[in-house]
């Protein structure tokens, strides 16, 4: 029964609930950026399809993602 070990209650809610407070985080990130750029993130990428700014934003989503991710393995 040990191959089972991570089907505990205990383990199952921590993992779910370090993967909400990553989500958390990248979206406050994101956030937070958008308000130091001195134009509206989401309206470039979406309204105006600017690609160079679609790809920056996706790899700080990467480099926070990874941020987090260390953080949380310790």
């Amino acid at each position: 029964m040990s191959g089972f070990e991570w089907l505990k209650p205990a383990i199952v809610l921590g993992s779910i609930l370090y993967a909400v407070i990553g989500v958390v985080v990248l979206w406050l990130s994101f956030i937070i950026i958008d308000k130091l750029t001195p134009y509206d993130l989401w309206d470039e990428i979406v309204g105006k399809k600017n690609l160079a700014l679609a790809i920056v934003v996706g790899a700080m989503f990467i480099a926070i993602g990874q941020i987090v991710a260390a953080a949380i393995h310790g």
